[in-house]
């Protein structure tokens, strides 16, 4: 992907184009959003050492693939991607921080970590995310990635119920362990789920499965963000046919 914009014919939303942040500013704004999401709407504990943004050490060994609404110039959705060239440098993929990733030196093919996903609070709709995605896909095509990873989260504001409502719905579909094990150095505590309560799978969530994603474990808590992370993995070979177009060379 060249670092110039580009439009989503598909999307419906010719306003909204995709790209690698490719300056400090645009950097920056990408940070502000996700502190704006997780910080403020979530209520995660960030550790920025700068007010209004959320940083880590990894953001500087990252690419950082934002959406812009053009008729504003503002940054809506935004996605940081680490990929194997670069993993080693940032200590270790982010992924790592929070699972034993059993059997990730044994995957053939370079690997895609994406991680930070958010959108604005006004943009979120199946558009938005299919800007997102297909920046995503066209970066998984040109550089021949053999595998996307990443967490998405479940938010514990209940407590827990969802997750693991949620989890219970992925592991009869979704679950496979035959590439890589990942086992949550903080597993969820333990929950008891009502009869009547019903898994309702976050968008972000929702894309990996449609995609043809699999969970490769039980979720690992994340209390400074207070949510459970479901560790996927996206094998090119094993795409969701009708997405295939997007993420394969024709």
């Amino acid at each position: 992907m060249t670092q110039a914009a580009f439009a989503l014919e598909e999307s419906g939303n010719r306003h909204l184009t995709v790209e690698l942040a490719s300056d400090a500013a645009t950097l920056q704004a990408a940070q502000a959003l996700r502190y704006q999401v997780f910080g403020q709407e979530c209520g995660a504990q960030l550790h920025s050492t700068e007010p209004g943004l959320d940083q880590d050490h990894y953001d500087l060994h990252c690419e950082h693939l934002i959406v812009r609404d053009h008729r504003s110039g503002q940054v809506v959705a935004t996605t940081r991607i680490l990929d194997s060239s670069r993993a080693g440098a940032a200590g270790g993929f982010y992924s790592e921080s929070e699972f034993q990733l059993v059997g990730l030196a044994d995957l053939r093919g370079d690997i895609m970590e994406i991680g930070r996903t958010c959108v604005h609070a006004d943009y979120r709709n199946g558009a938005t995310i299919s800007v997102l995605w297909s920046g995503l896909a066209q970066l998984m095509n040109e550089r021949q990635y053999g595998y996307l990873m990443g967490c998405a989260s479940i938010d514990m504001n209940d407590g827990g119920i969802q997750a693991h409502a949620i989890m219970q719905r992925l592991r009869g579909r979704y679950l496979n362990r035959d590439y890589l094990n990942a086992i949550p150095r903080l597993p969820l505590p333990e929950r008891t789920l009502p009869d009547n309560v019903t898994a309702q799978l976050p968008p972000l969530l929702k894309a990996y499965m449609r995609l043809g994603a699999k969970v490769c474990g039980e979720p690992c808590w994340d209390p400074e963000f207070n949510c459970a992370d479901v560790f996927i993995l996206l094998r090119r070979e094993q795409l969701c046919p009708r997405y295939a177009r997007h993420f394969k060379a024709s």
